[in-house]
C-alpha cells in the first residue's frame, strides 16, 4: 500500500510540473494595442537663445575728449540726424581758428605774389617794346624775373591750398565732437554720462561705445542649434517663437541665416557641445520688446499631411529575420543544415493578429511630436502593440498577447 502511495505521489508531482511548464510556455502577455491611422505630422527642431534687433548701430567716439553735453537717455526714441552728445570742442575750435588765420595769411601772400608777377610781366613787355634801344642783357634779366615770379606765385598758391586743406581737416575734426543719430530708432544702451572721457579706438584697442541705437520694429532671435539637428534646418523654414516675457503667446518667424562656424560649449570633464547659430527673423510685431529677452524657437523642418503614423513608443529594434523556436520559445539549432541566413537588427513594430504578435520591419519618415511617419512595412488599420514599455521590451515574434483590460475598456 505504501508503495502505491509513493507512485501516486510521484505521478501527481510530475503532473503539476508538466502543468506549470505548459502554463509558462503558453503565457499570454497583457499589452496595449492601437490601430495604425493617418495623421498630419510636423517635425520640429527646438532651440533657445535671445532676441536682438535686426538693425542696430553702435555709436563710438571718433576722437578723445570729455563729454560736455548729453541730450538723450536710455529708452529715448530718436530721429536720424538728431543731436545726441558733444565732446569738449575747445581744442578743436582753437585749431580751426589757427588754420583760418593761416589761410588768410596764405591768401595775402598769394595776392602779393600775383601782383609782383603782373608788374614783372609788364616790365618785360615794355623792354621788348623798346626794340633796339634795349640791350640783350635787359631782355634776359626781365625774362628771368618773370620766371622767378611765376614760380613764386605757384608756391604761394600751393601754400594757400595746403592751408585750406588743413582748415578743412580741422573743421572735420571739430564736426566729429558733435555726434548725431545715424539712424532712427531707440537708444537701447547708454554707456556714458556728462563729464566722462570718451576714448577713440585704435587698431588693437576698441574705442568707447557711447551708446547703441536699434530699430525695434524688426527683431531677430539668435538661437543655438545642436550639430545633430542643424543639418535639417534650411533658410525660409517657418518658426514659432515663444518669449519668456510674454507667456502663452507665440510669434511667427522664419529662418534667415544659418551659421557656418561652430560654437563650442564646455559641458564638464573636458567634453564640448557643438552648436551652430541660427538667426530667425520675427514676422509678427512684439509690443514692448527689449533686446536680450530669452526666447525659444520651434523650427518646422518637415511636414507630412495625412500620413500613416505609429507611436514613437511602439517602434522597437529586433533581429530580422526572426529565428525559429520550439514550443518553449528556445531557438532551434539545426546540425544537418547550417543556418546561412544573414540577420540584422531592424526597426519595426509588433502587429497583433488572432492573439499573437508578429514583428514587422518598417521604414520610417519624419518624426512628429508623438509619432513616426510610416513609409513602408505596415498598413492603416493594422493593430500594433504600443506598450507598456516593460512588456514591449521583452516581447518577441510569435508571442501570445491579449489586450490589457483597462485599455480594452477605454477603447470600448
Amino acid at each position: 500500500m505504501k508503495k502505491w502511495l509513493i507512485i501516486i505521489g510521484a505521478i501527481v508531482v510530475v503532473g503539476l510540473v508538466a502543468a506549470n511548464l505548459l502554463k509558462s510556455n503558453t503565457k499570454t502577455t497583457e499589452v496595449d494595442l492601437a490601430e495604425i491611422e493617418r495623421k498630419d505630422l510636423v517635425e520640429t527642431v527646438t532651440a533657445s537663445g535671445t532676441l536682438t534687433p535686426r538693425h542696430k548701430v553702435d555709436v563710438s567716439a571718433n576722437t578723445i575728449g570729455k563729454v560736455t553735453r548729453l541730450a538723450v537717455e536710455e529708452g529715448d526714441r530718436v530721429d536720424e540726424g538728431q543731436f545726441l552728445l558733444e565732446i569738449d570742442p575747445t581744442e578743436f575750435e582753437t585749431v580751426v581758428r589757427s588754420y583760418q588765420a593761416a589761410v588768410r595769411t596764405a591768401r595775402a601772400d598769394l595776392e602779393v605774389a600775383e601782383a609782383t608777377l603782373a608788374k614783372t610781366r609788364n616790365d618785360l613787355e615794355r623792354i621788348r617794346g623798346m626794340g633796339d634801344l634795349a640791350s640783350r642783357e635787359q631782355v634776359d634779366a626781365a625774362e628771368t624775373n618773370l620766371r622767378v615770379d611765376e614760380a613764386r606765385v605757384a608756391a604761394a598758391r600751393a601754400r594757400f591750398l595746403q592751408a585750406e586743406a588743413n582748415l578743412d581737416k580741422a573743421r572735420y575734426d571739430l564736426d566729429k565732437v558733435t555726434i548725431s543719430a545715424p539712424m532712427a530708432g531707440v537708444v537701447t544702451r547708454l554707456n556714458v554720462e556728462e563729464g566722462e572721457n570718451a576714448i577713440m579706438g585704435t587698431l588693437n584697442n576698441p574705442g568707447t561705445v557711447l551708446l547703441e541705437i536699434a530699430d525695434l520694429g524688426t527683431m531677430e532671435a539668435e538661437v543655438d542649434v545642436d550639430e545633430t539637428e542643424v543639418v535639417r534646418v534650411a533658410l525660409g523654414q517657418p518658426v514659432q517663437v515663444e518669449i519668456d516675457a510674454f507667456p502663452d503667446t507665440t510669434f511667427a518667424g522664419e529662418v534667415t541665416e544659418i551659421g557656418n562656424s561652430p560654437i563650442y560649449t564646455s559641458t564638464g570633464q573636458s567634453q564640448q557641445a557643438v552648436d551652430f547659430k541660427v538667426t530667425i527673423t520675427l514676422i509678427d510685431q512684439v509690443e514692448g520688446v527689449r533686446p536680450g529677452l530669452s526666447a525659444e524657437a520651434e523650427i518646422t523642418v518637415a511636414e507630412a499631411d495625412d500620413a500613416l503614423a505609429v507611436p514613437i513608443g511602439a517602434v522597437v529594434i529586433r533581429e530580422w529575420p526572426p529565428r525559429e523556436t520550439d514550443d518553449r520559445r528556445r531557438p532551434i539549432r539545426r546540425t544537418a543544415e547550417p543556418d546561412s541566413v544573414e540577420r540584422e537588427d531592424r526597426e519595426g513594430v509588433f502587429v497583433a493578429t488572432d492573439g499573437t504578435v508578429a514583428f514587422v520591419p518598417v521604414e520610417l519618415g519624419i518624426t512628429g511630436e508623438e509619432d513616426f511617419e510610416l513609409l513602408e512595412g505596415a498598413e492603416a488599420g493594422d493593430e500594433i502593440v504600443t506598450g507598456p514599455f516593460r512588456e514591449l521590451r521583452g516581447l518577441e515574434h510569435g508571442d501570445a498577447v491579449k489586450e490589457a483590460k483597462k485599455k480594452r475598456r477605454d477603447r470600448d
